[in-house]
């Protein structure tokens, strides 16, 4: 019997080109659909909440499919598992309703992005961090944040290569925090901004941290996140390494 699932996953972007399937490449999702393959007999298509880049982690990815296989989601979820890891892992799986979408149902998600204040990178960070040499502090960063919560066109922080319905975006709030997102726990000097939105562009959140760092260190006027905020062309700026983001969470 067909069964509706929703699958929660994280895993270590590094050596993937992303999430999305491509042709000749190594990706995230069609890790996930050639082990379901191999589970089921037959071919598997899974639909993710949202497209992460290469090199970008996730601590919650989600992906929803049609399981056409007999195994009960707990079942399910050991087996998919012991076959992806250790780069891989399946959190969770639940059966939901058929019409559950993991990308257009989703209310929400939650982005972070470390950074890491260094003359040299820690060999247990550089993975998931991006190491900066430039003297500016977090708070700094936590006010030029604030200016782009709320309601906006963000044409100007997408990358050339999207194509979407509309480039408006909610960002509900922007925080930042000490510590790594994931890390040996002796670091020191890091700290990461974590976005809340109703949804990304292409490369967004990475242009967002490019350029706020940009105007922290003062090698850009603060006037810049304005004037991004209403270029209507993709964007020109620094666009942060993807090393430093991760997928933390999406909401239903």
């Amino acid at each position: 019997m067909n069964q509706t699932i929703k699958a929660v996953v994280r895993y270590d972007g590094t050596d993937f080109s992303g999430w999305q399937v491509q042709p000749g490449q190594r990706t995230v999702q069609g890790a996930i659909e050639e082990a379901l393959e191999r589970m089921a007999g037959q071919p598997v298509r899974i639909a993710g909440a949202g497209r992460t880049d290469a090199g970008v982690h996730a601590l919650g990815q989600v992906f929803s499919c049609v399981w056409p296989g007999p195994k009960r989601p707990d079942e399910l979820r050991r087996s998919l598992s012991q076959l992806l890891g250790p780069e891989i892992r399946i959190d969770s799986i639940e059966v939901v309703r058929d019409d559950f979408h993991a990308q257009r149902s989703a209310a929400s998600k939650r982005y972070a992005y470390a950074i890491c204040q260094a003359a040299e990178p820690d060999p247990f960070l550089e993975k998931y961090a991006w190491t900066v040499p430039w003297d500016f502090n977090a708070q700094r960063v936590n006010e030029i944040a604030q200016r782009v919560v709320g309601r906006h066109d963000f044409a100007g922080f997408c990358s050339s290569g999207s194509s979407v319905e509309t480039t408006h975006r909610t960002i509900h709030s922007i925080g930042v925090l000490d510590g790594p997102v994931t890390g040996p726990p002796d670091t020191s000097s890091v700290w990461h901004i974590e976005f809340h939105g109703d949804g990304f562009l292409y490369k967004m959140a990475r242009n967002l941290v490019g350029t706020i760092a940009d105007i922290a260190r003062g090698h850009l006027d603060e006037s810049a996140l304005d004037e991004r905020l209403s270029a209507p062309a993709p964007y020109h700026g620094y666009t942060a390494p993807a090393k430093g983001l991760f997928l933390v969470e999406v909401r239903y």
